[in-house]
């Protein structure tokens, strides 16, 4: 069985067999916690300037939540929608997975870089997708790599969705507490 350290790796080099062991340990649950909590800290560090420590907190947070909805309907959409005959996943193994998909983001920090961090964000952004496709596909036993790439892009809008209604109510509680300041 492969180290922590190794899996982050193995996701990080779009590694199948990773992905794939990943999914038969149960123990793994933790771990892929510590990679979505990693790459959000990371990403929200590269953004500091932006949103200060609380915007680093409300983007753990809300990483956090956004990948456990991503999770829930790759699962829903890959094992009700759209299985293959050999598909077979339970929404832990699914989390699990989609949990370490998110190791590119632990290089977020470098998002930080003045006029390149844009680029960077961009490029550590197709890497987490290109990783959840592969993870989609190691997950729910696809054949090929056009079903998780669906999967992946029908439940990353609504993923998304959510992630903003979140963002639009962390910075709405933010103003309304800032004008709820005494001058």
């Amino acid at each position: 069985m492969a180290s922590f350290g190794e899996r982050v790796v193995g996701a990080l080099r779009l590694d199948a067999n990773t992905f794939e062991e990943i999914e038969r340990d149960p123990t793994a649950i933790g771990q892929a916690v510590g990679v979505i909590a990693l790459a959000a800290v990371s990403t929200g560090l590269g953004n500091i300037f932006w949103g200060g420590i609380t915007g680093v907190l409300s983007n753990t947070i809300i990483s956090l939540i956004s990948y456990g909805v991503w999770a829930v309907m790759v699962w829903l959409i890959g094992t009700k929608l759209m299985p293959d005959p050999a598909t077979k996943a339970d929404l832990p193994e699914t989390f699990r997975v989609i949990g370490f998909a998110a190791a590119p983001g632990i290089l977020g920090i470098v998002t930080i870089i003045p006029i390149l961090g844009w680029l960077l964000m961009f490029v550590l952004w197709f890497w987490s997708i290109a990783a959840m496709v592969v993870a989609v596909k190691a997950v729910l036993d696809y054949p090929d790599y056009t079903k998780p790439a669906i999967v992946v892009l029908i439940a990353f809008a609504i993923q998304f969705v959510v992630s903003m209604m979140l963002m639009a109510m962390a910075f709405g509680t933010a103003m309304i507490g800032g004008m709820m300041q005494p001058s």
